[in-house]
């Protein structure tokens, strides 16, 4: 018997599916590198989506609403921010904020105005959000019951800004912020900087990067119950 032929038989049965093993692998193995970096792709794009994706337009009145519980300030211009306390890209809003106000406090009478539904405990309202603006050099807190003022002046998006001249007049109205919860230069912020330091500006409109405002009652819910 030719032991040789015998040995090369052996051979062949064992190295084939050893060799189909390792190929099968290495297809699986490109396989699931193909669908991890799709996923990955996929996740960051819901991401960008997220955060490039404005809230709810929002249109202010033209002339400081005469039902308004407060009124503007006659010797430099008001500024209202009104902000859901429980809204993580407020956080960006307020942080803009104080870089307006870091240019000269005395420019500007701000205020930010904290949504809180009638029905909630006393304090809800006071966040970290609230400390944060509270701690900004020449901005007035106060609640916002029910969104009465934020309805007045057609607020929806947490973050939104009006600001009015000495007349009452509205010159902006818009969100501070480049994006969902991201600092930096934007056109919001340059648009208000540059009306307090020249008394106008070519943008006095700008999209609002927030959570909704008003009627979310059953979020708020969840979030007091944390």
């Amino acid at each position: 018997m030719n032991t040789s032929s015998i040995w090369n038989f052996d051979d062949t049965h064992m190295v084939r599916p050893l060799a189909q093993s390792r190929t099968g692998n290495r297809y699986l193995i490109t396989c699931l590198t193909i669908l991890w970096v799709g996923l990955i792709l996929f996740g960051m794009g819901l991401l960008w989506r997220y955060q490039s994706t404005p809230g709810e337009t929002s249109h202010s009145p033209a002339h400081w609403p005469s039902e308004s519980q407060t009124t503007w300030n006659a010797f430099r211009p008001t500024l209202i921010m009104f902000a859901h306390p429980r809204c993580p890209c407020t956080r960006a809003s307020m942080s803009e904020l104080a870089q307006i106000m870091a240019y000269g406090s005395e420019r500007v009478d701000a205020r930010v105005e904290f949504f809180k539904p009638a029905d909630f405990p006393q304090d809800w309202e006071k966040s970290d959000l609230w400390e944060s603006a509270s701690a900004i050099p020449g901005v007035t807190v106060s609640s916002d019951l029910d969104g009465d003022s934020a309805r007045r002046f057609g607020a929806t998006t947490s973050g939104f800004v009006v600001l009015y001249n000495t007349k009452g007049e509205l010159v902006f109205q818009g969100g501070i912020t480049g994006s969902r919860g991201h600092t930096g230069d934007n056109t919001g912020r340059t648009a208000v900087l540059s009306i307090l330091s020249q008394g106008n500006s070519d943008q006095h409109e700008t999209l609002t990067y927030g959570c909704p405002l008003l009627g979310q009652k059953q979020s708020c819910r969840r979030e007091e119950k944390k």
